[in-house]
């Protein structure tokens, strides 16, 4: 049996167990396509990719090789530790949440309310309470005395503005050993009075030499990894 028919037919509901109200099919596939459609902004604001990619741009940046790894291969870095990191809460989040709702055992509301939580939760975890004050206090919101009492639309901006700084913290101390060597070939070099070569030409085998040999990526990745359960 075709499912247009079903589709096109606006009378068509299912009834949402425990919810108390039905929704339409159509109206389901719309409510499908705009959580698609939001998946990515999800992606930056509510997980630890943000981090992740601004350490990874640091590195980059430090090495002096603006173009290698490539833009593309640092986002999937990115998107892979993220579900790295973030496998623990998605899976709280499916059982508590996901599967409940497709075994039509919860309504929409209630499946949304559960799935949130553990969410919310990793995001606590990274927030400094500087940041949430900051938006309690800019949202006119009474001062919060449990967790419980501040809203998500509160704790998605101080997240992200915790997720910068932490970003920028971790990029400053991944700078200063190849800033070191920079400023060594830099006064090696006007010691010789050659002012007119470049220091990047000479420091730059050096800092590759030095990630090399450090293995930095495996640091670098598993600082990114600890920096979320610290």
């Amino acid at each position: 049996m075709s499912v247009l028919p079903l589709l096109a037919d606006h009378s068509t509901t299912i009834n949402l167990v425990g919810g108390g109200k039905a929704i339409s099919a159509p109206v389901q596939i719309f409510l499908l396509l705009t959580l698609l459609a939001v998946l990515p902004g999800a992606l930056l604001m509510l997980t630890g990719f943000t981090r992740i990619l601004i350490v990874l741009g640091f590195v980059r940046s430090a090495l002096g090789t603006p173009t290698t790894p490539p833009t593309q291969v640092l986002v999937g870095m990115s998107i892979f530790l993220s579900l790295f990191v973030m496998a623990p809460t998605l899976k709280q989040v499916n059982s508590i949440a996901v599967q409940p709702y497709t075994h039509h055992e919860i309504g929409l509301q209630s499946a949304i309310d559960r799935g949130q939580e553990p969410l919310r939760t990793f995001m606590f975890k990274q927030t400094r309470d500087s940041d949430l004050a900051l938006f309690v206090s800019m949202a006119d919101l009474p001062r919060p005395k449990t967790r419980a009492d501040i809203p998500t639309y509160v704790l998605i901006p101080s997240f992200m503005i915790s997720e910068l700084k932490t970003a920028f913290q971790i990029g400053f101390l991944i700078y200063l050993p190849f800033l070191i060597i920079d400023m060594v070939v830099s006064s090696t070099l006007m010691s010789m009075g050659m002012m007119m070569l470049p220091p990047v030409l000479i420091s730059l085998p050096f800092k590759i030499m030095l990630f090399v040999l450090v293995d930095g990526w495996h640091l670098v990745v598993q600082s990114l990894v600890q920096s979320f359960h610290t």
